[in-house]
């Protein structure tokens, strides 16, 4: 008996090359050059700004580390970038040339934009170049970043596209298919091919009004008048924060523009109006803990240290003001307690972060503070160094001032303003009087999460601690 023909197999795997191509079908052939076009694009790369910082909006351009042409490998440091806090090394994620540098050193830029251009090899730095030269001249990032794809297809010079119908330019990017749902509704309806239209939303997606705008159909007067109307109702969100006044300049001033520190600085304190704060005072005498600083001073503790480790041992104890209320609905207890301490550097104001610190001596905390402001004089703080505060110590007691209140942190719970000791005439229970010294603490509270009777029994064990600071050294 003959045996039967085993069945041909079909499998893209077992076809020679020219049948595999034969095989695909004529809607997948043509998709190929696109794809095709897609992987050369790859050969050049954006460097962007990064967010450094979950409050930097933008950045500044400190130095190049790498200058135009030079090659750079994964992970090398590429530039120094300012944030709203410190000066950051950045490192680039892929190898290649530095071909283009947008952005030049002393110049800002608004996180996610492009600062600089990676070529993949020599060959493609002059299509680096031209498209840094099209972002230059302000043409728009969606319709520009497709041309030197097609240049390095074509290997000619770019030229702008003469008509809207030039726009499958957008579709070499990868934006063919990216539509709301609506536009794909009135595509069907109007018979529009999507892959023929440009993109006007975000990251190159097609709107509604692309599709009318390609079927030829006029704009409806109804959608314009609400978009008139938006910035009526746009208006109050905007009043609520309040904004000064924009006064002019008083003859002879000469103005001078924030740092990106103290623009962010400025910002975080038109928040905190946001929040219900209250305010509690209390007088604490401090005859014992200046006893016990001048035994410790000599071992490289400072007074901040001994205040910051009595805050995070009473905060031990009061759980709720170390807490923070960051969506207006609940609280967040925060199981570190992080002290962060206000530091003046040149040209703004920065809080570094005692971590853990109720768990490490003080030592341990002098050692650390020590390295802290070191970082913060040289900008080289860390994100985590500066931004994980639960708690803030404000001291200007140091400088004399008896008395001052502090502005609370967004994020925080609670923030502490230690002012100076001073000798003071003090009535005991007998009546009779004496001389002590004493400091007066006023603490900033978050009133939706932290009520008076709270911050009171806080401050009360602040204050055990501070009138008999043996504890401190255990």
């Amino acid at each position: 008996m003959a045996t039967a023909p085993a069945p041909l197999s079909l499998s893209a795997s077992t076809l020679p090359a020219r049948l595999r191509a034969a095989a695909v079908p004529a809607g997948a052939r043509g998709r190929q050059p696109r794809r095709g076009r897609m992987v050369v694009r790859a050969k050049i790369r954006e460097i962007f700004m990064p967010a450094l910082s979950s409050t930097m909006t933008e950045g500044k351009i400190v130095s190049w580390s790498a200058a135009e042409g030079d090659r750079v490998a994964k992970g090398d440091a590429v530039v120094v970038v300012e944030s709203d806090k410190a000066d950051m090394d950045v490192e680039t994620f892929h190898d290649g040339i530095v071909a283009a540098v947008l952005v030049a050193a002393g110049e800002s830029a608004p996180v996610g934009a492009p600062i600089a251009l990676l070529a993949e090899s020599e060959e493609e730095v002059p299509l680096a170049l031209a498209k840094a030269k099209e972002l230059s001249n302000g043409q728009p990032q969606q319709a520009a970043a497709p041309a030197p794809v097609e240049d390095a297809v074509a290997a000619t010079p770019p030229s702008p596209p003469p008509t809207p119908a030039a726009a499958p330019a957008p579709v070499a990017a990868g934006t063919k298919g990216i539509a709301s749902p609506q536009a794909k509704k009135l595509a069907k309806q109007h018979r529009v091919d999507l892959a023929k239209v440009t993109g006007t939303g975000p990251y190159g997606r097609i709107t509604p009004e692309d599709v009318e705008a390609a079927a030829g159909i006029q704009p409806k007067p109804k959608p314009a008048a609400v978009a008139a109307a938006s910035p009526t109702v746009a208006a109050p969100s905007a009043a609520a924060v309040p904004q000064a006044a924009v006064l002019p300049p008083v003859p002879g001033a000469t103005v001078v523009p924030f740092t990106t520190m103290q623009a962010a600085v400025s910002k975080n304190m038109v928040e905190s109006l946001a929040v219900p704060a209250f305010r509690v005072g209390y007088p604490i005498v401090t005859d014992k803990l200046d006893e016990l600083y001048e035994k410790v001073k000599p071992k490289g503790v400072t007074m901040t240290v001994l205040l910051a480790k009595a805050a995070a041992m009473a905060l031990a104890q009061h759980p709720v003001v170390n807490a923070s209320c960051r969506d207006g609905k609940s609280f967040t207890y925060n199981s570190n307690i992080n002290i962060a301490v206000a530091v003046a550097i040149d040209g703004g104001l920065i809080t570094p972060v005692l971590q853990d610190a109720d768990k490490l001596d003080i030592y341990l905390l002098s050692q650390n503070w020590k390295d802290l402001v070191k970082k913060a004089r040289a900008k080289q703080l860390q994100p985590n160094e500066y931004s994980s505060g639960t708690f803030t110590l404000s001291n200007l007691g140091m400088f004399g001032v008896d008395r001052f209140d502090a502005i609370l942190p967004p994020g925080q719970g609670a923030i502490m303003a230690v002012g100076a000791s001073k000798p003071t005439v003090v009535a005991d229970k007998d009546g009779f009087f004496s001389v002590k010294s004493k400091m007066l603490v006023n603490v900033t509270a978050d009133h939706r999460i932290v009520y008076g009777a709270d911050l009171a029994a806080f401050l009360q064990t602040f204050a055990k601690i501070i009138e008999d600071p043996e504890s401190l050294t255990l």
